[in-house]
C-alpha cells in the first residue's frame, strides 16, 4: 500500500495516487471524506501485477479521513499521515493531509 502526493503549482489541488497490492482481490476502492465514502467514486483500477491504483485530485490545505475497501473488507493505509478514531465506524480511519 502506498500514497503519492503531487502538488500542482497552477491549481489549488493535489494529485493523490493510492496504490494497494491485492493480487487475489476482485474489487478495491478508496473511500473517505473526499468522496462521501462512496466506493463507486473511489474505485481503483487493477493492474496486471495485481496492484490496484487510482489518482484523485483533492483540494489542497485540507485533511481527509479515509480507508480502503478490498472485496468488502475495510483496511487502513499503514503510510497514512495519521490515524483518527471514528465513533460511527467504531475503528480508526487513516488521515491524509494535503
Amino acid at each position: 500500500m502506498s500514497i503519492k502526493k503531487q502538488f500542482i503549482k497552477t491549481k489549488p489541488v493535489c494529485k493523490v495516487t493510492f496504490s494497494v497490492e491485492a493480487k487475489e482481490a476482485n474489487l478495491a476502492s478508496v473511500v473517505g471524506d473526499f468522496n462521501n465514502w462512496n466506493p463507486t467514486e473511489g474505485e481503483l483500477s487493477k493492474l496486471k501485477n495485481g496492484t490496484f491504483k487510482g489518482v484523485f485530485d483533492l483540494p489542497k490545505d485540507a485533511s481527509y479521513e479515509f480507508k480502503y475497501i478490498i472485496d468488502g473488507a475495510y483496511l487502513n493505509e499503514p503510510e497514512a499521515d495519521s490515524f483518527k478514531w471514528n465513533d460511527f465506524a467504531g475503528a480508526e480511519n487513516g488521515v491524509l493531509e494535503v
